[in-house]
C-alpha cells in the first residue's frame, strides 16, 4: 500500500495473517523490491495467498514485481527486459488510487536500477494483475497538480502508440477512446468532479489497454532519463519532456499546452539548468537505451535522429 495512506482508514483493515507493507511513495528500485520480498519471505514460512496493491503506479508495480520474484527467485535486477519471467508470480489484485499510468492493467512494472543508470521494466505476461477493483472515489483526495501530472500520462502514451510503427485495429481503438475521454476531463472546467474521475479512471484503463499491444514512443525514454539522474517522478517527468516534443508531436504538444493552460498548470522549466557536461551525458545514455519504444518512433535507424547533441539540445530546453 502507498504510504500516503499509512495513517487512513484504507489502513485499519489488516486481518490477522495479513502482512501490510506501506511502501515509499518514489518510483521503486531493484533494490526496493529485494528488499520487500525478503522481507515476506523473513516473515511467512509459505508464499502469500494473494499480493493486493493500493495505491499510485509506483505501489502496483511493487506489487507485481514482488509477485514475480516470490516464485522465481533470484534478484529483481535479473528479470528486467522482456519476457525473462519463466513463472506465474503470486495471484495479485490490483486497487489504482490514482489514474493515468496504465499500470493497472499493463504487462511491466518498471524499476530503477542505479547501479546500471537504467530504468526499465519487468515486462512480461506474468506482470499482468489477475484481477482489478477500480473505484474512481478512491482518487478523490489526490492533490490537485498530481492528478494532471499522472492523468496526463494515459494522453501520452496514446499519441505515442498513435505515432508509432507498431500499430494495429486494436490498440488504435483503445488509443482513440482513451484520447477521446481525456480531452473531456482536461477541458472541462472541473476536471475532478466525480464525472471526470470516472472518464479518467477509465481512460487510464483504456491507455493502458493501448500501449501493452503497442509500444510507447519518444516522450517516455527521455523521461526516464530524468527519472535517472534527476529523481523526477515518472509523470512529471513526462510532462517536463511533453512540454518540448515540437519536433515529434507538434499537433499533441500544442494540445498538451492547451490542457495546461484550460487548468491552471505549470510545468516547470529550467530542470536541467546548470548541469554539467557529464550530467547531459548521463541523460544521454539513460534515454537512448530504450530500444523498443525509440524503433517503434523512429526506426531501427533511430540513434542516427537521437544523437548525442540532439538529445543534449532537448534536455538543455527543459
Amino acid at each position: 500500500m502507498d504510504g500516503f495512506f499509512r495513517d487512513h482508514p484504507l489502513s485499519l483493515g489488516e486481518q490477522s495473517g495479513d502482512l501490510l507493507i506501506h511502501v515509499a511513495n518514489h518510483e521503486p528500485s531493484t533494490d526496493d523490491i529485494d528488499l520487500h520480498t525478503a522481507r515476506i519471505r523473513q516473515e511467512k514460512s509459505v508464499h502469500p495467498a494473494v499480493i493486493v496493491a493500493i495505491g499510485g503506479g509506483s505501489s502496483m508495480d511493487v506489487g507485481k514485481a514482488v509477485a514475480n520474484l516470490l516464485t522465481n527467485g533470484g534478484r529483481a535486477e535479473a528479470y528486467q527486459g522482456w519476457d525473462l519471467v519463466a513463472k506465474p508470480g503470486i495471484y495479485k489484485i490490483g486497487i489504482p488510487t490514482l489514474s493515468g499510468t496504465g499500470a493497472e492493467t499493463s504487462r511491466t512494472c518498471v524499476m530503477l536500477n542505479r547501479q546500471k543508470n537504467l530504468k526499465l521494466g519487468m515486462n512480461s505476461e506474468h506482470t499482468i494483475f489477475d484481477a482489478l477493483i477500480l473505484d474512481p472515489d478512491l482518487t478523490v483526495t489526490v492533490p490537485r497538480h498530481q492528478y494532471f501530472y499522472t492523468g496526463v500520462d494515459s494522453y501520452i502514451h496514446c499519441i505515442e502508440s498513435l505515432h508509432g510503427r507498431h500499430r494495429h485495429a486494436l490498440a488504435d481503438a483503445f488509443s482513440r477512446q482513451c484520447l477521446n475521454l481525456c480531452q473531456e476531463v482536461f477541458l472541462s472546467d472541473d476536471m475532478m468532479s466525480p464525472h471526470g474521475r470516472e472518464q479518467l479512471m477509465v481512460a487510464s484503463y483504456l491507455g493502458g489497454c493501448a500501449i501493452a499491444n503497442s509500444y510507447v514512443g519518444v516522450v517516455h525514454p527521455l523521461s526516464a532519463g530524468l527519472s535517472i539522474v534527476l529523481d523526477l517522478p515518472h509523470c512529471l517527468a513526462n510532462c517536463v519532456v511533453m512540454d518540448k516534443m515540437d519536433a515529434f508531436y507538434p499537433e499533441e504538444t500544442a494540445f498538451f499546452q492547451r490542457m495546461c493552460r484550460k487548468q491552471g498548470i505549470e510545468i516547470p522549466q529550467g530542470v536541467c539548468a546548470g548541469l554539467d557536461d557529464e550530467a547531459f551525458h548521463r541523460l544521454y545514455l539513460s534515454s537512448i537505451i530504450h530500444e523498443k519504444p525509440l524503433i517503434n518512433a523512429l526506426g531501427p535507424d533511430y540513434r542516427d535522429v537521437l544523437t548525442e547533441e540532439k538529445v543534449g539540445a532537448l534536455f538543455r530546453r527543459m
